[in-house]
């Protein structure tokens, strides 16, 4: 056991002389530290990036971290543990399975609403020959070298963001965000993916967004900010550092973190980074609005009506069938 404690200590200590004083980050790296003298780097990506993945495999090997953190949840994890090829197949195809997955998991109107958005996806994907959450695969890939290294999942679960976003909009916003998602069709090149990246552009995008949907960036983006920083200022927490035995006195350290989000939500995390934050309220799911159940009826009545007019054109096709057949057959007598 002492010996144990002895190259844990060791190893910890390599681990610190590896990390450089001055680390050469990429310019999208954004350092934060925490009263108790933790470091942070969070590494702005844009989504579907070559060079996000190199940039959070470089800030990695630098910082060598004790905690990786990524912008994933529990309901996205699988993706960090498939290979690249069947993640490009999987985010290609929308079926009727996923429909079924996301409705059961979310609710018919939140699980509507993950469809539309794995459709814009599934368009970019195709787009760019690309599969999503690359930056997250190589974080998780770099962490497990990294010795005494965590890795967290920082976001806050899908199926109580899509419910807020629903609960928060209106009758016609829903129907409007649906319409433009539905008919999503532009051209997206690489060129575009990067322009995410930029400062200047991506605010503007935002204040577009926060224009004509303010309700949705709040949901989506706002209060998925307050979530990050939350879990980020937990997993920077101080480490306790092994003991030879139990008679020596504790010791802690700072800690240093890797943290691994959309740049999108990079600002918001400076932002939110010296308040005191309570994470119960954005995690409440309000219950459904009026025009959200009528609309749940009108989608199911529409759904079902669907499947009882096909059904009932089946069976009349059939039975015309089958007195077609008779008649050749009496015909034929």
């Amino acid at each position: 056991m002492v010996r144990r404690r002895l190259q844990d200590c060791r190893r910890i200590f390599v681990k610190m002389k590896k990390r450089q004083k001055k680390p050469n980050l990429p310019c999208t790296v954004t350092e934060l530290v925490t009263e108790e003298g933790s470091k942070v780097y969070v590494v702005g990506t844009a989504h579907f990036s070559d060079s996000s993945k190199r940039d959070v495999v470089k800030t990695i090997q630098e910082v060598q971290p004790d905690v990786v953190v990524v912008e994933l949840c529990q309901y996205r994890v699988s993706m960090l543990k498939m290979d690249e090829k069947t993640l490009l197949k999987e985010a290609k195809e929308i079926s009727l399975e996923k429909l079924q997955q996301a409705v059961k998991q979310n609710g018919i109107m939140s699980g509507l609403m993950q469809m539309l958005l794995l459709k814009v996806s599934a368009h970019i994907t195709e787009q760019l020959g690309m599969a999503p959450g690359g930056e997250f695969r190589e974080a998780f890939k770099e962490a497990s070298k990294v010795p005494f290294c965590r890795f967290h999942l920082g976001d806050r679960p899908i199926p109580v963001t899509f419910k807020r976003t629903i609960a928060a909009l209106s009758l016609w916003q829903k129907v409007k965000l649906a319409w433009g998602l539905c008919f999503l069709s532009d051209p997206i090149s690489k060129d575009d993916v990067e322009k995410c990246k930029q400062k200047d552009l991506l605010e503007q995008m935002m204040a577009e967004m926060i224009g004509e949907f303010p309700d949705l960036h709040r949901t989506i983006v706002s209060e998925r900010d307050i979530f990050l920083t939350y879990m980020l200022k937990q997993a920077a927490k101080q480490i306790e550092l092994p003991r030879a035995s139990e008679a020596e006195p504790r010791k802690c350290i700072p800690s240093v973190v890797v943290g691994v989000v959309g740049m999108g939500h990079v600002p918001g995390i400076e932002k939110n980074w010296n308040i005191d934050l309570n994470i119960q309220e954005i995690m409440s799911v309000p219950p459904p609005s009026t025009s959200s159940k009528v609309l749940s009826l009108v989608i199911k009545a529409t759904f079902f009506g669907l499947m009882g007019y096909g059904c009932y054109r089946i069976g009349q096709s059939t039975v015309q069938f089958i007195l077609s057949c008779q008649q050749v057959s009496v015909f034929r007598g």
